[in-house]
C-alpha cells in the first residue's frame, strides 16, 4: 500500500504525493552508483512519490556529494535529499579521509538545513562487495537509503 512503510511491526503512514526528493549521484564507480539510483527511484515510486517529485543530480565523485547535497537542500522545493556513491578502498589511506569527509559532510547538510540529508554512500573493501550492497545478495542499499529518507520525513510530520 502506498505510502505505508513497515519497520519491524511499526507502521509509519506519510502522505508522499507532495514530496520532493533530491538525488545525488556520485558518477565515480558508476556501475554500482547507477544500480544504487535505480534502487532509490524503485523505492520512492513504490512508497507513492510521483515521478516529477523526483530530481537528480550527477556529481564527479562522492567527495562532492556534500556540496551538491548541501545546494540541493537549500532549495524551498525540496524536502529531503538522498546522497548515493561508492568508495572502494585501494593501497593508500584516500580512501579514510573520503569516507571520513563525506560522513561528517553530509551530517553537517542535515543540521545546517534542518532537512534530510541521507548517507546511502557504500564504503567497502572491493567492487564485489559493492556489488552484493547494489542490488546483489545484499539487497539495494540505494532503496534503504530512499526509505531511510521517507522515515525521517514521517519524523518532521
Amino acid at each position: 500500500m502506498p505510502g505505508v512503510l513497515k519497520s519491524g511491526s511499526a507502521n509509519t503512514k506519510l502522505n508522499l504525493s507532495r514530496k520532493r526528493f533530491a538525488i545525488i549521484v556520485a558518477e565515480w564507480n558508476e556501475e554500482i552508483t547507477e544500480a544504487l539510483y535505480d534502487g532509490a527511484v524503485e523505492s520512492l515510486l513504490a512508497h507513492g512519490v510521483k515521478k516529477t517529485n523526483i530530481v537528480r543530480k550527477n556529481v564527479p565523485g562522492s567527495y562532492e556529494l556534500t556540496l551538491g547535497a548541501l545546494w540541493m537542500a537549500e532549495r524551498k522545493d525540496i524536502d529531503a535529499v538522498i546522497c548515493l556513491g561508492c568508495v572502494i578502498q585501494g593501497d593508500t589511506p584516500h580512501f579514510d579521509y573520503i569516507c571520513q569527509a563525506v560522513a561528517y559532510g553530509i551530517t553537517e547538510v542535515n543540521i545546517k538545513t534542518k532537512k534530510p540529508a541521507i548517507f546511502g554512500v557504500l564504503t567497502t573493501l572491493n567492487k564485489k562487495q559493492a556489488l552484493e550492497r547494489a542490488g546483489g545478495k545484499l539487497g539495494n542499499k540505494g532503496e534503504e537509503a530512499a526509505i531511510t529518507a521517507i522515515k525521517m520525513l514521517a519524523i518532521k510530520g
